[in-house]
């Protein structure tokens, strides 16, 4: 009787010792259901496509975006989703087509193959409302993966300047209403974790088809190359 005893309250402090390890120890979740709610940041180099033969560019014409997008997936493994967000684009670049203005009325030309020139530079700051398609490898335990985001944008240019400096003159032009206000571009962003490579294309031109130079519509297009970096 006594080793009939002996054994049940080793089995019984055996039973509580474990449960009292299980309690102790940490839970983790697998959250089934994660979203790839992200901040972006991306840095490029700008160029210009589809401009007429008298325009060239100069320098290092740069740009950055920035913003928030959120993420829906579409099927059980959460490898594709739809996402849509709100960002914030700066676009420079350097040319050497020449903006005027006299008496309200804004005219081009371009810059002679010998100037005193020292800054002619066009900057334009946008508003973004990107919406992609996005392929992934992730998974609920890692947000290391492959991915391979395309989309469309759509970009609401709130301001932009025009700097033109060379040794008799200084001036800036704003709120040119040649320029197309609202653009539409398509973009396309792969890589692998917080890394990736990023081009951005402008469907819509740079100017409307009244700006002219030489007679010719100044009808060119962006072409942004870079990366995208992506914060959870």
């Amino acid at each position: 009787m006594k080793f009939t005893l002996t054994i049940f309250l080793f089995f019984i402090s055996c039973a509580i010792f474990s449960q009292e390890n299980m309690l102790s120890a940490p839970i983790i979740a697998v959250d089934s259901l994660y979203r790839e709610d992200q901040f972006y940041l991306g840095f490029t180099y700008n160029s210009l496509f589809n401009k007429p033969d008298a325009i060239s560019q100069n320098k290092f014409s740069s740009g950055i975006e920035l913003g928030f997008l959120r993420d829906m997936p579409i099927n059980i493994s959460r490898t594709l989703a739809i996402a849509a967000g709100l960002g914030f684009s700066y676009d420079r670049c350097f040319h050497n087509l020449l903006i005027t203005k006299a008496n309200q009325f804004i005219s081009y030309s371009t810059l002679g193959s010998v100037n005193n020139t020292s800054k002619n530079r066009q900057d334009q700051y946008y508003v973004d409302v990107p919406l992609e398609f996005r392929w992934r490898t992730s998974t609920p335990e890692s947000h290391e993966f492959w991915r391979i985001y395309a989309g469309v944008k759509l970009s609401y240019l709130i301001h932009d300047k025009y700097s033109h400096i060379d040794n008799d003159s200084n001036y800036h032009i704003s709120g040119n209403t040649d320029l197309n206000q609202l653009q539409f571009k398509t973009y396309l962003a792969f890589g692998y974790n917080t890394w990736n490579f990023y081009v951005n294309y402008g469907l819509t031109p740079f100017f409307k088809s009244s700006a002219k130079i030489n007679g010719e519509t100044i009808g060119m297009r962006t072409l942004n190359l870079g990366l995208m970096f992506y914060i959870l």
